[in-house]
């Protein structure tokens, strides 16, 4: 089992234009609605292969009824902390030429007693050796350490935790020392106070959070792929090119691929290898649409354990 925290999730809406024409008149040629949120997007993968998953989340309004039906339809149970506000819905722009705008609204604020009930509600199907995933920005107002909280409660209930955010939600995270984090190299960048210009940095950076006892830290690097690190390995891999189609989602398809592969016994590289195909798969697909079997399918990863150090990674 592996459940997935969600404190902010959305409605996704994207919209698909052939160019974006800015104090203009816009034609879009499609528009498509998915469930949106770090965490959930990762249930949905994951569900998409079979994989047991729960979806945590508070869901207010017209758009929280929406989404869970949309995630119940996409075969992700859903345990829904009700609010007294609405869910929010972000809106994408997403060019033909493979540029995505995106404009997020931000949500709900979460009380100290809504964090206890998420909390409670993420360990209601936890068992020993589950992981338990804690992903996403928080709203305005909510307590930062909600993921500190997280990681104390899926550790007493001897699961793994993950957490996947950015800024002081993130940095507080860290103290905890997760099993596992996943930022991008700017969000690595940011926890430590220095610009990640190269593959070394990266690896740099994130040896010195796995000697703070993180247990594994997994880096996205776009289109150089992503590396991951323990205190004993560390590992590179990277897909060929893709035409892109949309971006949004593809962090959370990686680190669904990458969990996946975990509870299913794969080693560093398998883990990473198939996160990679997770999410190179994701950025052909429409919106925030998360690969299915068929889609990773032929999608090439060369993996490396002796990464060429010296080469940059994109701004």
């Amino acid at each position: 089992m592996i459940v997935t925290l969600t404190p902010n999730p959305s409605i996704d809406r994207t919209i698909t234009l052939a160019t974006l024409a800015v104090g203009g008149v816009n034609r879009a040629s499609a528009v498509r609605q998915d469930p949106g949120g770090k965490g959930v997007n990762v249930s949905r993968a994951l569900a998409a292969h079979g994989e047991p998953t729960t979806a945590v989340a508070p869901l207010g309004g017209a758009e929280g009824d929406m989404l869970t039906r949309l995630l119940e339809a996409a075969g992700v149970p859903v345990h829904a902390h009700r609010i007294s506000g609405s869910t929010r819905l972000n809106l994408t722009l997403a060019g033909t030429d493979g540029i995505t705008t995106k404009v997020n609204e931000p949500g709900s604020p979460l009380g100290a007693a809504d964090v206890d009930a998420l909390v409670a509600a993420c360990t209601r199907d936890l068992v020993p050796g589950s992981w338990l995933l804690g992903a996403g920005s928080l709203p305005p107002g909510t307590p930062e350490d909600l993921y500190v909280r997280l990681v104390e409660a899926g550790r007493r209930a001897g699961a793994h935790v993950a957490v996947d955010s950015s800024g002081e939600p993130f940095l507080c995270a860290l103290a905890a020392a997760p099993d596992l984090i996943k930022p991008n190299h700017h969000e690595l960048g940011e926890a430590l106070g220095r610009k990640m210009r190269t593959l070394g940095d990266v690896v740099a950076g994130a040896q010195e959070l796995t000697a703070r006892g993180v247990g594994t830290v997994v880096v996205s690097l776009g289109r150089s792929g992503a590396v991951a690190v323990t205190n004993d390995e560390v590992v590179h891999a990277a897909a060929g090119p893709v035409r892109p189609v949309s971006t949004v989602g593809a962090g959370d398809a990686l680190l669904a691929g990458f969990l996946l592969a975990r509870t299913r016994g794969g080693d560093l590289t398998e883990a990473l290898c198939l996160g990679i195909r997770f999410g190179t798969a994701a950025v052909t697909l429409d919106g925030s649409l998360m690969p299915a079997l068929h889609d990773i399918t032929g999608v090439s990863v060369t993996p490396s354990d002796h990464p060429d150090l010296d080469a940059p990674v994109e701004e």
